[in-house]
């Protein structure tokens, strides 16, 4: 995306501060209704690769619609086979797709069972931890980001929160693969973000960057939908609740939202309101709809304070460093 400042015609002057912040909570919240749809769809099929699929195929094709119709949709895929015959556009920078792939068959192997609080904790974790060292190394747009101490307070209450979670006996039945993918799932969503920020700086615009994710996503997941299937057959019939299928919609709708409130927030702030709407919709969905491996909601409301708390203490001190 362009560093200059977009033309002001036909866009408001500003927005107060509780509405972006408000608009920030519904993308998290839509994060954990996305994961607890997927969940349900993969235990419908009794197969959590092929509701992924169904997932991340649904939202590839409203994007290559958008694509089609859109002038800078069209302008930024005429970059981006340009970047990519010339060189200027490596090809992991394509690669970020790998990520979605593995956080959205996450959801479809694991949240119908352990529930969308102890996923979302295994996230903020996996993304607080990979944060630290990505920022440390310079990955990301930002160049390197020193590790400080409130930043290192935060991880150490991200992982805290997890291991809250482990507490007692109620996930003595999960696997232990299940309660990792979380996590491993945190790490790639904060890769992903690093290298989606560098992808949209040369295409010049984020709906390409996630089309290009939204494809290679699809692919990864066909094939090991294939391979699965082929090993373990064929899934469930597919249910007749639409609402099961609104997964890839829901991506599409919270990316948008996301590029078009960050000019209000910054990148800092809407990362911090949007974990905020995700840990307490994952709570509220837990609560009334429980998974039959989550940790019960006491439990939950304790890791979910826990990893509230580890965002807040590594994140706004450099909201304030910034200004």
């Amino acid at each position: 995306m362009s560093s200059t400042p977009a033309p002001r015609s036909g866009a408001p002057r500003s927005v107060p501060a509780w509405v972006a912040l408000a608009v920030a909570a519904a993308i998290g919240m839509m994060t954990a209704v996305q994961a607890r749809v997927n969940g349900q769809l993969g235990i419908r099929l009794d197969d959590g690769f092929v509701a992924a699929v169904v997932s991340f195929g649904s939202g590839l094709l409203i994007l290559i619609v958008l694509s089609i119709a859109l002038p800078t949709g069209r302008a930024g895929f005429a970059r981006l086979a340009t970047g990519v015959r010339t060189g200027g556009i490596p090809w992991w920078m394509l690669a970020g797709g790998a990520a979605g792939a593995l956080t959205v068959a996450t959801q479809g192997l694991a949240v119908g069972l352990i529930g969308v609080s102890l996923f979302t904790v295994g996230i903020v974790a996996g993304q607080t931890v990979s944060g630290l060292l990505l920022d440390r190394v310079g990955f990301g747009p930002a160049g390197v980001v020193a590790v400080t101490v409130p930043r290192l307070v935060g991880g150490a209450l991200a992982l805290a929160a997890v291991a809250l979670a482990l507490v007692g006996d109620g996930l003595s039945s999960v696997p232990a693969w299940m309660l990792v993918l979380p996590f491993l799932a945190g790490i790639a969503i904060a890769w992903q973000q690093a290298t989606n920020g560098r992808l949209r700086q040369r295409v010049g615009t984020p709906l390409t960057a996630t089309l290009v994710n939204f494809i290679g996503g699809t692919v990864i997941l066909a094939v090991a939908a294939v391979v699965h299937v082929a090993a373990a057959g064929p899934p469930r019939p597919f249910p007749a609740e639409a609402w099961l299928y609104v997964g890839g919609a829901l991506g599409v709708v919270y990316i948008f939202l996301s590029a078009l409130i960050v000019q209000y927030t910054g990148v800092l702030l809407l990362g911090l309101g949007a974990v905020v709407g995700q840990l307490l919709m994952s709570v509220l969905l837990d609560a009334l709809w429980p998974a039959p491996a989550s940790p019960g909601v006491a439990q939950e409301i304790a890791m979910v304070t826990v990893a509230l708390a580890s965002v807040v203490v590594a994140a706004l001190p450099w909201r304030r460093r910034a200004r």
